[in-house]
């Protein structure tokens, strides 16, 4: 089994959602990435802490309870021969006539998506480049991990790879916003700084992890790129790949994998992992 949607267990050629759905018409639809350990989801009550401010944000309802979803992710781990994997939440708008008459949406269509994972072992670099797409603004007032993902696609188009390259937003007015899919985290000397959610980057999961873990003062502001390319060590964050060391952007080199902040940060950040598959 490869998928849940409202109830139902599919395989990938199986799965449909309607044309009518106000995810497919309008774009309307937000969702969480996450992966398993020993099949529990890492960092759950943030993920879903995040959906539902967005769902409330967008008047979408959610039909299920958090212990609901979680079975589902039990089932398709057991059906997946007890492989961790690769799981996306995903709910669009659901079934209404063609137009904006909905005031709220409650019925959604939920699809809770498993694939395989494939990701680097810990503490492989990547590049990374400068994006000549710029960042665009959020839908509201936050930016919510949504449907209305153009300005990633085209971005992602800059880049030949993405397993060993991130490409780097600028906001319109050239401050450093975030990657493709991470939050960016720079050094120099010892301390911390990332860009500010007020930039309009996603407030990822990871991102908050470090913000939160204690080990380090994190500096949020409004940043140049100039800034960052004088950096020590760059290492970006998402949830499934967790702390990636950049080795290089431009003719700018980092201490990578050997950075003392990307080593302390990427041990703590198991050691979490392990305490939470323990209790």
């Amino acid at each position: 089994m490869d998928a849940w949607k409202d109830g139902l267990f599919y395989r990938a050629d199986e799965l449909m959602v309607s044309a009518y759905d106000h995810g497919f018409l309008y774009g309307l639809g937000l969702f969480e990435t996450f992966r398993t350990y020993n099949g529990k989801v890492f960092l759950w009550d943030a993920h879903w802490d995040r959906l539902c401010r967005a769902l409330s944000d967008f008047r979408i309802a959610m039909p299920y309870e958090e212990h609901e979803l979680l079975s589902v992710v039990e089932a398709l781990t057991e059906a997946n021969n007890g492989e961790d994997g690769y799981f996306r939440l995903n709910i669009s708008a659901g079934i209404h006539d063609i137009g904006l008459q909905p005031s709220h949406y409650k019925k959604p269509t939920v699809i809770l998506y498993r694939k395989a994972l494939q990701v680097a072992p810990r503490g492989t670099e990547k590049s990374a480049v400068w994006l000549d797409t710029v960042r665009n603004t959020p839908e509201s007032g936050t930016r919510h991990k949504s449907h209305h993902y153009a300005n990633n696609v085209h971005a992602r188009f800059e880049v030949e790879s993405l397993a060993s390259c991130e490409g780097f937003f600028l906001t319109a007015e050239g401050f450093i916003a975030e990657g493709i899919t991470s939050n960016i985290f720079w050094s120099i000397n010892g301390k911390v700084y990332t860009p500010s959610l007020e930039t309009g980057i996603l407030a990822g999961t990871t991102r908050d992890w470090v913000m939160n873990c204690s080990l380090f003062e994190v500096e949020e502001g409004f940043f140049s790129k100039e800034i960052l390319e004088k950096a020590d060590e760059v290492f970006i964050t998402n949830a499934i790949q967790e702390i990636i060391p950049i080795k290089q952007l431009g003719s700018s080199r980092f201490l990578g994998n050997t950075g003392p902040i990307y080593k302390a940060l990427h041990d703590t950040y198991i050691r979490c992992i392990q305490r939470e598959r323990i209790e």
